[in-house]
């Protein structure tokens, strides 16, 4: 089975940089294991923008401003002594520049991660301030709006020391985002205003499917208010739990879903109430009716193995079109792809030319645009553009 890590989300104590390290070395250590890896090697497409950090760091986190040409991001350079210089900055959409170095640290253990854009243009930041090689303090600034290009507020969430974000909705565009945090083997979820700094009470996942160690997925139905999760304990014959938390009233709604593994990605079009995920084990796409608690699988174009299974998943809300990461690519020759269908499961395209990691990162999308940016392997130290 494939390596189960996120090098952006925080499930342990120790600080986030020591987590992305052993993450970079298990996804490099993965890709020597797979033959076909060495096809990796391929031409990005034409036209394309590539974003490099301003240090030369990894990078832990970013995304693109849908409603503006900014975008986000945070970067940790490994160092001699074992430190990092760390920074967060903004770059252009259009050419990849770098804008402006909104905070950066030298020679230390701490570090900042983007968590996303919300709201409208609003970017939120995460900054882990270490003792040794643990986190003492966790601080989260926003940038209100993005093109200001500094830190203008702060975002409060509900968590002590020892509570850690699993992961952040995508929203754009709506008021809230909701948040799956854990504690221990504990799951819970909650939602927030974060231009707002405001919280909703938080509520507590009963299934143990939904605690970290099954790396969960959390999406929001913004229509209905209901945070939208997916999760399965990865077997071979393991079927995915999905969930709907209304995010007022805590009442949940949970069925049994399509597809075997572990559950890579999610997406919500909140619109017609329709999630889609990723499984691992059976390399297929799932498409569910929230309201109707049903769903049908797809395989991935072409896929022939579990190594062309799918990652992330992006919605694009103008144009109807769920985006797919595939880091081993079944429509090329080499490479990775993302492939594209519309909501009745159809194949529609492939965009490929990628390089993504094996663990499953954003498609950060501007769909009025009809471009991306996804993430660069080995190094990670890029962003790369492409268009569909």
């Amino acid at each position: 089975m494939r390596t189960r890590t996120s090098i952006t989300t925080v499930v342990s104590e120790p600080n986030r940089l020591s987590n992305v390290i052993a993450a970079i070395v298990l996804i490099l250590l993965f890709c020597l294991s797979i033959p076909a890896a060495s096809a990796q090697s391929t031409d990005a497409p034409p036209a394309t923008v590539f974003v490099q950090t301003a240090l030369g760091g990894f990078i832990l986190g970013y995304d693109i401003d849908q409603n503006g040409n900014e975008g986000l991001l945070s970067e940790a350079l490994s160092l001699s002594d074992g430190k990092f210089n760390v920074a967060t900055e903004t770059f252009d959409q259009t050419t990849g520049k770098i804008i402006k170095i909104v905070s950066q640290q030298s020679d230390t253990l701490n570090d900042f991660v983007t968590l996303g854009i919300f709201g409208s243009s609003v970017g939120l930041v995460e900054f882990e301030k270490a003792k040794g090689i643990f986190v003492g303090k966790r601080l989260y600034g926003t940038m209100n709006p993005l093109t200001l290009n500094k830190v203008t507020g702060q975002w409060t969430p509900p968590l002590s020391k020892t509570q850690l974000i699993l992961g952040v909705a995508d929203s754009q565009g709506a008021t809230n985002t909701a948040v799956l945090a854990s504690q221990n083997f504990n799951s819970f979820v909650f939602s927030s205003n974060v231009a707002a700094n405001t919280f909703g009470p938080s509520i507590t996942l009963t299934d143990q499917i939904f605690g970290a160690n099954d790396s969960p997925v959390v999406a929001i139905n913004t229509v209905t208010n209901q945070a939208i999760m997916a999760a399965s304990h990865g077997s071979i014959l393991d079927l995915p739990q999905i969930a709907e938390v209304d995010l007022t009233a805590g009442n949940t709604i949970q069925f049994t879903g399509v597809g075997f593994g572990f559950v890579n990605g999610i997406a919500v079009d909140s619109t017609n109430g329709i999630a889609v995920t990723t499984s691992e084990v059976d390399f297929s796409v799932e498409f569910y009716d929230l309201a109707k608690q049903t769903g049908f699988k797809v395989p991935l174009h072409n896929a022939t193995n579990q190594s062309q299974s799918g990652q992330g998943v992006g919605f694009d809300p103008i144009h109807k079109l769920f985006l797919i990461e595939q880091e081993f690519s079944s429509t090329a020759a080499s490479g990775s792809s993302i492939q594209v269908f519309d909501e009745q499961g159809n194949f529609v395209e492939a965009v490929n030319g990628l390089t993504l990691p094996a663990s499953p990162t954003r498609i950060a999308l501007n769909p009025s645009r009809r471009m991306g940016y996804v993430l660069v392997t080995p190094a990670l130290t890029q962003l790369q553009s492409f268009t569909y």
